[in-house]
């Protein structure tokens, strides 16, 4: 850690898996503490919120004193979950989270009922998968009606935790639009609330929270924690939205992340709306968008592959005819929700090797598909690939993404992006400054570049052949 030169904030991100804290100089973008504390996640894709709320409390405590100097706070969290409260802001169940696609069939009845997919791509700027959180509160109303007759106040997970920072959990609760972008309920077309959907599904606008404009606060720290009361807390915003701060990233520049899920994305002057339900049309958290492709099957998927196989993750080898569609959880793009994982084309001499690398592939080639459809037209196709996340740091993932894409990629040094583009957003709010621009003076999306190479088309072309040839099986139920 290193001696701050100007005033502290502090940047957190809930994810699926843990709450990291950073405390961030101001002047410098430097990390001076960090903590983290994990999350418990069941395996049928929920959490409870409170452990999210005690997993925040212990990464600040691990922050130690710096964290008592912080002049402002701002929560980045996973999108898409479906935080239900009580009068008394407890949580009536445990969230449903984004990875969890058992709404599936409310998903395709909302379509069906509210003009199809392109109404819906108009309408709110995203065709709704079963992540998102208005499948997901038909969920509830269907199958646990007395959960959804008990909710007082609906939330995503950021928008809870920033609640809890403030004291505004039921009443005065507050979101952004970047987060809100992805409920299925809120419109990028006119920055509002869609009421007609909302009393389609059954949900009162009143149980929802206000949605806070760029450079706005939330509110303030309340006291008892190790923050200082009285402090501003920033609106805050989705994991994706925060990553995108967080590398200060300018239209044109494709992001790529290899996380528990796969993303890539792209700052656009201009508002998607895809009626194939490819590209997710969010809201960034300023006053741009967001066109992003989201995979439910990345590092873990392929990391199941190497254990299976008894490999070691990076023990890949070239060559073969393998071809592995990794769609372990179901599928989101493509959209495949009742999908399973798919192997073809093994031959005698078809190795271990062989077979984990088709499985990088796999993982790999949606996201590539969706890179178009993400940057603006005219978008310079020798602009290098933003390569973050866990799997950014493994050669066997850097490798697979040049040899699909034949792109040049570029792996940033900065590690916690969306902690850090939470912290970029506390700052923007402190010393009112655009978050990106205040990123961008970090040069946080310095570091090592690899040259790009030629595209591998005979892999692309048998992944795609297997995917057509194959719909009909993954779609099965």
């Amino acid at each position: 850690m290193t001696a701050a030169e100007g005033p502290l904030v502090v940047g957190v991100d809930s994810s699926t898996q843990s709450t990291k804290a950073l405390v961030v100089d101001v002047a410098t973008g430097a990390v001076v503490a960090r903590g983290q504390a994990p999350h418990v996640v069941t395996a049928e894709h929920d959490s409870d919120p409170e452990v999210w709320w005690s997993a925040l409390r212990a990464a600040l405590d691990q922050c130690g004193e710096a964290v008592g100097r912080a002049g402002a706070v701002a929560v980045a969290g996973q999108q898409h979950g479906l935080v239900t409260l009580d009068a008394a802001g407890s949580p009536v169940r445990n969230a449903l989270l984004w990875n969890d696609t058992r709404s599936a069939p409310q998903r395709d009845r909302l379509l069906d009922e509210l003009g199809g997919p392109e109404a819906w791509a108009q309408r709110v700027g995203s065709v709704p998968a079963a992540s998102f959180t208005v499948t997901k509160w038909a969920w509830l109303r269907e199958h646990e009606p007395a959960a959804a007759e008990a909710t007082h106040a609906v939330r995503l997970p950021h928008d809870y935790l920033t609640g809890r920072l403030t004291g505004g959990t039921v009443r005065g609760g507050t979101t952004d639009r970047g987060d809100a972008s992805g409920s299925g309920w809120w419109s990028t077309a006119t920055g509002r609330y869609d009421e007609e959907i909302l009393a389609h599904v059954g949900l009162d606008p009143a149980l929802l929270p206000r949605v806070v404009p760029a450079g706005e606060a939330a509110g303030t720290v309340t006291g008892g924690l190790p923050l200082p009361a009285g402090v501003p807390v920033a609106a805050g915003t989705g994991d994706n939205m925060a990553g995108a701060l967080g590398l200060g990233l300018a239209p044109g520049s494709p992001v790529l992340s290899l996380g528990t899920s796969g993303t890539v994305y792209a700052v656009s002057r201009r508002r998607p709306a895809d009626p194939s339900g490819t590209v997710a049309g969010f809201a960034d958290a300023g006053d741009a968008f967001l066109p992003l492709a989201c995979t439910l099957n990345c590092t873990l998927a392929v990391d199941r592959f190497a254990t299976l196989l008894g490999l070691e993750r990076e023990a890949v080898e070239a060559g073969g005819q393998a071809v592995v569609l990794p769609f372990l959880d179901g599928e989101r793009t493509p959209d495949l929700p009742y999908a399973s994982g798919l192997v073809h084309g093994l031959r005698h001499d078809t190795t271990p090797g062989q077979l984990l690398q088709a499985a990088y592939d796999g993982a790999v080639f949606a996201l590539l598909k969706a890179l178009d459809l993400v940057l603006d037209e005219g978008a310079d196709p020798a602009e290098p690939i933003l390569l973050i996340g866990g799997g950014a740091r493994g050669t066997a993932w850097r490798e697979t993404v040049r040899r699909l894409s034949g792109r040049p990629v570029r792996v940033p040094v900065a590690e916690e992006l969306v902690a850090l583009g939470a912290a970029a957003q506390a700052a923007g709010l402190l010393l009112g400054r655009d978050p990106a621009a205040v990123a961008r003076d970090w040069d946080t999306a310095r570091g090592p570049a690899f040259d790009a190479v030629p595209r591998d088309e005979a892999a692309l072309e048998r992944l795609a052949t297997t995917l057509g040839d194959a719909d009909a099986l993954l779609r099965r139920h």
